[in-house]
């Protein structure tokens, strides 16, 4: 890497991780910024997934008072997220390069369509679905292990969705549920970090470069959060997402 590749992934892991905490997203921009280094996008997948680790930990220890007296239910589905995320992993290295090539422009177009309308899907806190214990649980073990597939394949935007997926089954608040997905978030980071450390082509002075920035950046989107209004940066990152995706696309099959 030369001196712009690292100016250009320190600011894009500063603005991630202040997306991250503003609304969330935020692998919408450092995923792209490893492309525009240079990497292959499998390289830059798995990169991007070891490099935002710190950032899930992070926000675990930050909502760790809303997890009390979630400690039975977080028991039941982090085992679930850790084999959807190892099947995910397996997933990517598994297939051909091409094959995820001509996935991932949808899954990115995906992952800005869902940090969209993510306050109309999170409208749904507090009136899940009438359904019995037995069914609700059943659901939420399924949610979350495709979740944590879709994490440990790609992953862009995966707190967003997990955030809109539990909250059609949870009656909670919408803390307590975010409080849970940064704890399937930091499982599926973990799986992915242990899998691509031993088994995938990590570009780790890159990972090394993003890494403290999106941590300094979610510190500083959370203490910026009273001040700058989440709707405007929700529609610059799916305006960006979206543009993205579409050239992805025109990549794939140009």
């Amino acid at each position: 890497m030369d001196l712009a590749h690292i100016l250009l992934l320190i600011v894009a892991g500063l603005v991630a991780g202040a997306v991250n905490a503003l609304a969330g997203g935020g692998s919408l921009i450092t995923f792209p910024s490893l492309i525009a280094t240079g990497l292959p996008s499998v390289d830059a997948n798995v990169t991007n997934s070891v490099a935002v680790f710190p950032g899930y930990v992070s926000s675990v220890v930050g909502s760790r008072a809303d997890l009390a007296g979630q400690g039975r239910r977080l028991r039941t589905i982090v085992p679930t997220s850790v084999v959807g995320s190892a099947a995910g992993c397996a997933l990517l290295l598994l297939t051909p390069a091409r094959a995820f090539e001509l996935v991932v422009p949808f899954l990115v177009l995906s992952a800005a369509a869902t940090l969209a309308f993510q306050d109309r899907l999170r409208g749904l806190v507090g009136h899940p679905r009438a359904m019995s214990r037995r069914r609700q649980m059943l659901t939420l073990q399924i949610m979350v292990f495709v979740g944590a597939v879709y994490g440990g394949y790609f992953g862009a935007a995966l707190g967003v969705m997990y955030v809109a997926a539990l909250a059609l089954v949870l009656d909670e608040s919408l803390n307590r549920i975010n409080a849970l997905k940064n704890v399937l978030s930091a499982a599926v980071g973990l799986v992915t970090l242990i899998v691509f450390a031993i088994f995938a082509p990590i570009h780790w002075g890159a990972a090394l470069t993003l890494a403290p920035a999106t941590v300094v950046g979610g510190y500083a989107g959370a203490k910026l959060a009273r001040r700058l209004p989440p709707r405007v940066l929700r529609v610059l990152i799916v305006a960006f997402g979206t543009a993205i995706g579409l050239l992805l696309l025109y990549r794939a099959f140009a």
